[in-house]
């Protein structure tokens, strides 16, 4: 499989099948389109009809777009990547699909910077509000999950969607501000710490050069 990403310093969409695919076991190669380049559109649409990343292609499923979608087709192929307790797994697919859908201010205010930290004098009201909201779900994931630091215990696919929020907190001071009850913090330090995530972080830092294998 091939998975086709945007600049990992940038592209929080792409890191989240990145991270589903890693945890996945499954092999699989990257291949990097730069974003907001002359030619970022025609190189995209090499392999997706709508001209975005990430896409994922596959041997037997062809190109596979949206990363909701590429979470869905992995999921088919590894269903531990959902919770096993069907509560469970309901209120993963929930918080996945609120995190795909939402946040808009979060998203305006606090881009992934991977390799930057930004200093913030105030936040907008929707912007706190999108905060004290993943802080609330990820402390109600977190109160009955069993077996491991991750929102459900055992990694799943909402921790791939959450993951760019964690490093968004790093990046923008939110991480030891005060605005984070502890579970919320902790879990973020287990984000921060995931070796797939290192590896992603560390793609990022090499600046790789534009449709190299930088991952898999």
């Amino acid at each position: 499989m091939l998975l086709v990403i945007g600049d990992p310093a940038l592209s929080s969409w792409s890191l989240r099948p990145y991270l589903i695919l890693a945890h996945s076991g499954l092999a699989f190669d990257t291949h990097l389109v730069r974003l907001d380049q002359h030619d970022t559109r025609a190189n995209n649409l090499k392999f997706s009809p709508t001209g975005k990343v990430p896409v994922l292609v596959d041997p037997e499923l062809g190109s596979v777009w949206d990363s909701l979608a590429i979470a869905e087709a992995l999921a088919e192929r590894c269903p531990a990547l959902w919770p096993s307790n069907a509560v469970d797994r309901a209120r993963a697919r929930a918080i996945t699909c609120e995190m795909h859908a939402g946040f808009a201010a979060l998203r305006r205010e606090h881009p992934m910077l991977l390799d930057q930290r930004v200093v913030h004098a105030e936040r907008s009201e929707a912007c706190l509000a999108d905060i004290q909201r993943i802080n609330r779900l990820v402390e109600d994931a977190r109160a009955s999950a069993q077996g491991g630091p991750w929102l459900f215990g055992a990694w799943s696919i909402a921790d791939a969607f959450y993951a760019p929020v964690a490093t968004r907190f790093r990046t923008h001071g939110v991480i030891g501000s005060g605005l984070l009850g502890p579970a919320t913090e902790a879990w973020c330090a287990a984000i921060l710490a995931d070796p797939a995530l290192l590896a992603w972080t560390s793609g990022a830092a090499g600046n790789a050069a534009a449709g190299s294998a930088v991952f898999g």
